[in-house]
């Protein structure tokens, strides 16, 4: 019996996520095949009178290819990729996979490569071209690691995944608002005490456009304005290795000192590039029904009561001037069973432990969105 929860989904991604038109053209790539949610993205594709096509990918074969592609190599999968993504009006990422580390022993040197080939083809192409929405689909993988069964995470993925995005874009706005009129921001909570400024760059409401789920806000700092230090209290797994207990130290926007579980590593991943050691986002995140992070940045980065504080490339939305191949979200959750902390803007309190304290923000608490 087929779940009717998927083709809801389906429908939620071409008609609202991507708003695909009749005669626009869609592309669904799938990491790790899962056919009910692509053919039922075809199906409604085809309803809204558009044409999917389908490119199908597995994360144990790009590391077989990855181990020793040569340069010119990677620079033609970017032109081969992005030659059918130039075409394309929407695209659809859907990702899953057994194995999250599944990339994790690819020299880095190699994956610096993959960043600056076929990852900048999709920032170039894919991000500023076309309609875009990622997701992620439950497997067992997942379930593991939200530390759930896997019928209980599926219930809740399509919990998440089918919220009414509508009513949480609309909520957002005084969030939005508030942002585009602030000056300097000021984080605490343990082993942080951060301040920086985001006068004049845009804040953008993020509500299941480019997302599912979905559930924040986000601007960038003023690029050299950032100073202080960061305690993230979430695991962060990037390029296939999970980093832990990462403290970030910043002065003039640049980070100076980074620590992790493992501290060279994480430091050639800052020396990527010029960029690599400045932040390109700041967000704020409020979906209600994340609470808990289980290692994949599409659900933790939007958990309840979090923020996320981002080294690398911003958003061309909200440009703060920094470039770099690595855009790496990094989250830290200020709910009181994560160890409590505070957001001020312009030495104002507005969240405390996780809730928004001023009145016309208090949409945005938990239960006001689910």
């Amino acid at each position: 019996m087929k779940d009717p929860r998927i083709q809801q989904l389906a429908k939620n991604l071409i008609t609202y996520s991507v708003n695909l038109q009749k005669g626009e053209k869609v592309l669904i790539e799938n990491f790790g095949f899962q056919k009910e949610l692509v053919n039922a993205l075809i199906q409604e594709a085809y309803a809204a009178g558009g044409y999917p096509f389908v490119l199908l990918k597995d994360h144990s074969v790009m590391r077989a290819q990855y181990m020793e592609a040569s340069e010119e190599q990677m620079k033609l999968i970017a032109k081969h990729e992005g030659d059918l993504m130039s075409q394309m009006d929407a695209y659809i990422g859907l990702r899953a996979g057994d194995n999250i580390n599944e990339l994790s022993d690819v020299p880095s040197e190699k994956m610096a490569l993959y960043e600056r080939t076929v990852f900048a083809m999709h920032r170039d192409i894919r991000i500023k071209k076309t309609k875009w929405v990622v997701l992620r689909y439950p497997n067992a993988s997942m379930a593991q690691l939200a530390s759930m069964s896997t019928d209980a995470f599926e219930d809740f993925y399509f919990q998440v995944c089918n919220l009414d995005y509508g009513n949480m874009n609309e909520a957002m706005k005084s969030l939005e608002d508030l942002m585009n009129r602030t000056d300097k921001v000021h984080l605490k909570g343990p082993g942080t005490d951060l301040t920086f400024s985001i006068k004049d760059i845009p804040a953008i409401r993020c509500a299941g456009a480019n997302n599912i789920p979905d559930g924040e806000v986000f601007t960038a700092p003023v690029r050299d304005s950032v100073n202080g230090t960061i305690t993230y209290n979430t695991p962060s797994p990037y390029q296939g290795y999970t980093f832990e207990n990462v403290s970030l130290t910043f002065e003039n926007g640049k980070i100076v000192n980074a620590t992790a579980n493992d501290s060279e590593r994480i430091n050639k991943i800052f020396d990527t590039d010029e960029g690599s050691r400045y932040i390109g986002e700041f967000a704020i995140g409020v979906n209600p029904f994340i609470q808990h992070p289980m290692k994949d940045i599409l659900f933790d980065e939007k958990i309840d009561g979090s923020f996320h504080f981002t080294p690398g490339q911003a958003y061309e939305e909200a440009y703060n001037g920094n470039d770099s191949n690595i855009h790496w979200d990094m989250v830290m959750i200020q709910r009181p069973d994560y160890g409590g902390g505070e957001i001020y803007f312009d030495d104002v309190l507005i969240r405390k432990d996780g809730r928004f304290v001023l009145p016309e923000l208090e949409k945005l608490n938990p239960e006001n969105l689910k």
